[in-house]
């Protein structure tokens, strides 16, 4: 893909996960200018004719709506606006996550139902397409009137404030609209409300978490069969008759990814004392196949709310309406975000429990899966540090959206919280990958255990692989190292799960 042309369809996670990956220029299609220019022709009419005062056009903000601004002033307002609402506060907010933050904003202006001008879309995505990266901090959001912090430091540098992340450095906005030949973007009536309301950055912080979440997904897929190798673990509980009688979609995928991961394996089919195996092997289906129904679910919401128009008011040219409402309010994000974290934090606590299982010393194989315990400790402690973010996972899992507190002097009197649902994800991610890269050193050096006897075809490919990055320990080496190797070997290896044909 080399362009991609907004407003000229719906947008969905799939579609924006190519656009990244494919490095593809955004313009502004037709239909979607045609639109605008439609809104903005109209609005500037209304304001000049209507005798009765329109939020946030020829009024104050939150608590100073009943405040009237004169027509002189409807620019300043704006801008001023933009000025005084870029508050966002923490850490720079990662690249990635600015980049869906200026498509997702251009998408959802491009619909024709917020006021903006034309020069003010092309001029977002001219920062898109040069890798110009406004300089967002992590905090300061409530998911309330929308994302009002973060989105206006996102559009400070359209009227030369702030900074940006350019050409490899930090620099002020003025400084890069000089370079680029561009002057700052003169806002017109509704134009800084247009930009600063809206729900752009919970959901951008949730692309990039589902992105990442479903990567993890296909991680612990793949490294929970190994471990089933490496404990000697049974088939029975993945067949499909058992799938088929609770038919939850997620369990019935996670079965079938199972067998079609554990297909031609001598480990797999070769005869089993034991009868059952514990929970986090024998109800992986249930387990697995819950987090993904969870992540489809999330999927669903954010596909609705990233093809929606999220600011206030809303324009409605052809009903001759501005409507002042509450498309802005996070709830629906935050709620689903917050299940999000609950489910990918399961993902992280069943994986250290087969880790736990694997270093007890069962089924044939050493205590801490080495061959002289006591002499060496083996992965003992690699199960510790598997336990202590597993815990503080538990700790992030803890709803954000419970939590709401007055703002706007009372206006504002129930907030989501939906960009501290959004942004915890990112944690609870972080940890996932370190949990993941222990149960695979774990389930690895168990299935060493088992030599001769081999697992399928793409285990013992994905164990070859592994290989050349971390060897099988014989003896007590500096853990820190191996589990740095197997995290570089995470960020590299592409884990290809639907390609394994049942």
């Amino acid at each position: 893909m080399k362009t991609y042309a907004i407003g000229s369809g719906h947008l969905t996670y799939d579609l924006i996960e190519k656009i990244l990956k494919s490095g593809a220029k955004l313009t502004l299609s037709d239909e979607g200018r045609e639109r605008i220019s439609h809104c903005r022709d109209f609005l500037d009419v209304k304001t000049y004719e209507s005798k009765e005062p329109i939020y946030g056009v020829t009024t104050g903000f939150g608590s100073l709506c009943n405040k009237h601004i004169s027509p002189e002033e409807l620019s300043t307002l704006q801008e001023n606006l933009v000025k005084s609402h870029s508050c966002s506060i923490g850490t720079p907010v990662d690249t990635d996550v600015v980049r869906l933050m200026l498509l997702l904003k251009a998408h959802a202006l491009s619909m024709g139902f917020s006021g903006v001008q034309v020069e003010t879309v092309e001029r977002i995505l001219d920062f898109y397409n040069n890798d110009i990266i406004p300089v967002v901090f992590d905090r300061g959001s409530l998911g309330a009137s929308g994302d009002l912090a973060p989105l206006a430091n996102l559009f400070l540098p359209l009227i030369g404030e702030g900074e940006v992340f350019f050409e490899g450095r930090r620099i002020k906005s003025e400084d890069m609209l000089a370079q680029m030949g561009w002057r700052p973007i003169k806002l017109k009536s509704k134009e800084g409300l247009a930009l600063l309301n809206g729900t752009q950055f919970m959901s951008a912080n949730g692309i990039k978490a589902l992105i990442d979440g479903w990567h993890m997904v296909n991680c612990f897929d793949l490294f929970g069969a190994m471990s089933l190798e490496a404990f000697d673990g049974r088939i029975e509980p993945f067949l499909d008759c058992i799938q088929q009688v609770r038919p939850h979609p997620g369990q019935i995928e996670t079965g079938k990814i199972f067998r079609n991961l554990l297909k031609g394996s001598e480990l797999i089919s070769r005869y089993k004392e034991h009868v059952q195996d514990p929970y986090s092997f024998r109800c992986i289906p249930q387990v697995h196949g819950a987090v993904k129904d969870a992540m489809i679910h999330v999927t669903n919401v954010l596909h609705i709310e990233i093809n929606s128009v999220t600011d206030n008011p809303t324009v409605f040219p052809d009903d001759d309406l501005v409507v002042s409402g509450g498309n802005f309010h996070g709830e629906p994000l935050a709620l689903a975000f917050d299940y999000m974290g609950v489910a990918l934090h399961e993902l992280g606590n069943i994986s250290e429990r087969r880790v736990a299982q694997l270093i007890l010393g069962q089924r044939g194989l050493p205590e801490f899966l080495v061959a002289k315990p006591g002499l060496n400790s083996g992965f003992m402690i690699p199960q510790y540090a598997a336990a202590s973010v597993v815990s503080q996972n538990k700790m992030y899992a803890w709803p954000a959206s419970c939590d709401s507190i007055v703002s706007s002097n009372g206006q504002e009197d129930l907030v989501s919280m939906g960009a501290n649902s959004a942004t915890k994800l990112h944690k609870i991610i972080d940890n996932l990958r370190y949990i993941a890269a222990i149960e695979l050193m774990n389930a690895a050096q168990g299935i060493d255990f088992r030599r001769p006897l081999k697992s399928s075809p793409y285990i013992e490919y994905v164990m070859q692989e592994f290989r050349k990055h971390v060897p099988f320990v014989e003896e007590d080496v500096v853990m820190e190292d191996y589990i740095a190797k197997t995290m570089d070997f995470l960020n590299t290896f592409d884990i290809v799960i639907e390609k394994v044909d049942e």
